[in-house]
């Protein structure tokens, strides 16, 4: 038997979650046990459930991992992926958002609201925002202002105000704050002309106003009551001032890059003929696009209903290609915003809260397609150490090496010197031949490129 605590599951005392010989189950607490049978008497899980709105449970005979303090053990559906707010598009985090009040909305038709409003207990199930904790919601009593507001604001207004109004690139302040952008800095970097919508000024202005007028007089928060009407009134209102903010993406580097790429048409459906044909022979369930762009080859996969995480750097093109899961109802991919030379670290108290990209590996296959030349001459990255962090993340790598004589490549040394005598295709395959087996290669039609299927040496 090996029971497991996991590890970002620690501040609630309702309960927690833990792992028992690699299934995860969800420990109630008897703190929680009153709670916990009113959302399932009052009918609100089956409801969120029927909705799609929170992931399903069953009850378990498991052992406890603290029976001392045990109501009931169940366990929950697992997500494949556990993706973070600081990963999300500007859709996605809105997304999220919205459905977030959406549950608080209905959790008060059956007296219980949201004691929780964190943007890590939203999870995509399918492409869609999900809740993935049971034990958010407590009994609504009336007077009762809603606890989980201001964090609210913190995790979702706040970023989605910054990013739609001032910089999309403002997201990542998402990584540095886990609990949320502070409202008083969200203030201060909003421009004037922001603050003129009223669900930002009174939601993020005078409520950054009001925390820190209690702060400097050193004294509690005046609790004031607030009846059910009211409570309602604050959901609307910032269900509506979210659903006006909007972002359009474009003017970033590489949103239209399918518009200027180094194929000619024969070219192009040869490279997706080849990656379509690697992936019938690996036959993976999970795979990693790195560089997806706006996903044209992760959709080769995520068509053959294989769980296909898409990463980019630009948020132009994660955006479109979220966008583009929506309009075509994609449900087994899933765009993520993600800087390979800086991935998502481990952060939070312990630095284990939140996993870093690694230790969410790792995945059966990898595609790493016109990337390579990024990683090596835009960002000067050894061969070696390419091949290296590949062979962490995955059992098998669909790789395309792009040669010197490329335009593209031509392009990222134009106004550059040369200091990379070792990229060529003889090194590449040497380097990566240290932690991986060559299976196949492919030579792209009328292109210099060529496709690699790599299976790592040591794979427990």
């Amino acid at each position: 038997m090996n029971l497991y605590r996991q590890p970002s599951s620690f501040r609630d005392p309702s309960g927690f979650l833990f792992w028992n010989n690699g299934v995860l189950y969800r420990q109630i607490n008897n703190a929680y046990k009153d709670e916990y049978d009113f959302l399932i008497s009052s009918g609100l899980y089956d409801h969120l459930l029927n909705s799609n709105l929170i992931i399903p449970h069953v009850d378990s005979d498991s052992l406890a991992h603290n029976p001392k303090t045990m109501y009931k053990i169940i366990q929950p559906e697992v997500i494949p992926f556990i993706s973070y707010p600081y990963e999300w598009s500007f859709t996605q985090l809105k997304q999220a958002a919205l459905c977030t009040l959406e549950i608080q909305k209905i959790a008060m038709n059956f007296n219980m609201t949201l004691k929780d409003s964190s943007a890590y207990n939203i999870q995509f199930k399918n492409c869609k925002p999900v809740l993935i904790d049971t034990l958010s919601f407590e009994k609504y009593h009336e007077g009762q202002p809603w606890s989980a507001y201001k964090q609210f604001c913190q995790h979702f207004l706040a970023p989605l105000a910054l990013m739609s109004k001032k910089d999309i690139r403002l997201s990542q302040l998402l990584r540095i704050y886990i609990d949320g952008i502070p409202l008083d800095l969200a203030d201060e970097l909003l421009p004037t002309r922001a603050l003129s919508s009223f669900s930002l000024i009174s939601h993020i202005h005078f409520h950054a106003k009001s925390q820190k007028h209690y702060e400097n007089k050193n004294a509690k928060v005046k609790e004031k009551k607030v009846s059910r009407r009211s409570m309602t009134g604050i959901i609307e209102s910032l269900i509506s001032g979210i659903k006006k903010l909007n972002w359009t993406p474009e003017g970033t580097e590489w949103a239209n890059y399918y518009d200027d790429i180094n194929y000619s048409h024969k070219g192009f459906e040869h490279k997706k003929q080849i990656v379509s044909t690697i992936i019938e022979k690996i036959k993976p369930k999970f795979l990693w696009d790195l560089g997806a762009n706006m996903g044209e080859f992760s959709r080769i996969a995520s068509d053959k209903k294989i769980e296909t995480i898409a990463f980019d750097v630009d948020p132009s093109a994660v955006e479109k290609n979220f966008l583009e899961c929506i309009k075509k109802n994609e449900t087994k991919i899933l765009p993520l915003l993600l800087d390979l030379t800086n991935p998502s670290p481990s952060i939070g108290w312990n630095n284990i809260e939140r996993h870093s990209l690694i230790e969410r590996g790792p995945v059966d296959t990898v595609m790493a397609l016109a990337l390579i030349h990024h990683l090596t001459i835009s960002n000067n990255l050894p061969l070696n150490k390419v091949s290296e962090f590949f062979e962490k993340s995955c059992h098998h790598l669909i790789i395309e090496f792009i040669p010197k004589t490329d335009s593209q490549v031509k392009r990222l040394l134009l106004n550059r010197e040369d200091i990379f005598p070792n990229y060529n295709q003889e090194n590449f395959e040497k380097e990566f031949s240290n932690n991986f087996k060559i299976i196949e290669s492919f030579n792209i039609q009328e292109s210099e490129r060529v496709i690699y299927h790599m299976e790592k040496l040591s794979i427990t």
